[in-house]
């Protein structure tokens, strides 16, 4: 069994990426709830969890996507997955909550597909495609 990797892009505003890979299971599900809550207590609540490097996703980490969005929510905030994986986008056909997260091919279309998102990059950098070609994106 492979771990969890969380790693934070650093943050613009109220907005971060953060780049997930391994399994998000029983045991490395509260992982991720502490990265999502810890990000929200600091004020970051538009995130763009970047998931293409998951390989194994269990309902444990389904929950805890569906309890943060639900709290980022609560903050005017936003969730926005990057679905790659066959096996992972599979997970989110079957259950339905490809509704609920519209999968993005790329961190740049998530980023996109955000209007707070584009705002606060152009902001920064003057556009979406600056803004990533600047963070390696």
């Amino acid at each position: 069994m492979r771990g969890l990797e969380l790693e934070v892009i650093e943050p613009v505003g109220d907005c971060a990426i953060f780049r997930v890979a391994g399994e998000i299971d029983l045991f490395t599900a509260p992982q991720l709830r502490e990265q999502v809550l810890d990000l929200a207590g600091k004020g970051i609540v538009h995130l763009v969890a970047d998931m293409s490097g998951v390989e194994f996703l269990d309902s444990t980490g389904l929950g805890v996507l569906v309890g943060g969005l639900k709290r980022l929510r609560m903050n005017d905030g936003s969730l926005d997955l990057v679905l790659c994986t066959e096996r992972v986008l599979r997970i989110f056909t079957i259950t339905g909550l490809v509704t609920v997260f519209p999968p993005h091919p790329t961190v740049p279309a998530a980023i996109a597909a955000n209007p707070h998102w584009v705002r606060t990059v152009e902001r920064e950098a003057g556009s979406v495609e600056e803004w990533c070609r600047q963070h390696g994106l």
